[in-house]
């Protein structure tokens, strides 16, 4: 037989782990249903003079509404809502420095911005139109130019995430 201190605490317990689901929403957090609207990414044009940027950011935003799974992605203009973006800032901030020489920088966080539009297809109603940034922190090596390249995936993923994040908890 259990004691009924222990029944208390073993009741308190569960409704303590129920009271933390209570806030838990199955689906999209905008409060349509996933799938119900269709998404088209238009290919980001790039501003700045680091290259490659405009595609890698559009295929990250394309992956990532992909597997958010709120919007189904569309193209051939037959979405409900286009995204359309321009990366406007690439920029480069020094966090440590190599112990025995304070002039020389180890670690970088890099962050890009870009300013995302996204538009109502039907009635021309502007949905979103605002700069969102992402970063990535790198670690140089013996080429700064070489740890850059292999960090964009990171920049834009991180970049598209936040994409994703702004498109889908927007109320409209």
């Amino acid at each position: 037989m259990i004691s009924r201190p222990a029944r208390v605490f073993a009741g308190a317990l569960a409704a303590m782990a129920l009271a933390g689901c209570a806030g838990y929403r199955l689906g999209p957090t905008n409060g349509a249903s996933a799938g119900s609207r269709t998404v088209e990414v238009t290919p980001f044009s790039n501003k700045t003079l680091e290259p490659r940027l405009g595609d890698a950011v559009t295929s990250a935003v394309r992956r990532n509404l992909q597997t958010d799974g709120t919007y189904k992605l569309a193209s051939n203009g037959e979405s409900d809502i286009v995204v359309t973006g321009e990366i406007t800032r690439y920029q480069r901030f020094e966090i440590s420095f190599l112990p025995n020489d304070v002039l020389t920088a180890r670690d970088y966080r890099v962050m890009l911005t870009a300013r995302v539009t996204a538009k109502d297809r039907s009635s021309g109603k502007i949905i979103m139109d605002k700069p969102v940034t992402g970063s990535t922190i790198i670690r140089v090596g013996n080429d700064l130019t070489s740890t850059e390249r292999q960090a964009l995936p990171l920049l834009a993923e991180d970049l598209a995430k936040n994409v994703t994040e702004n498109l889908v908890d927007s109320s409209w």
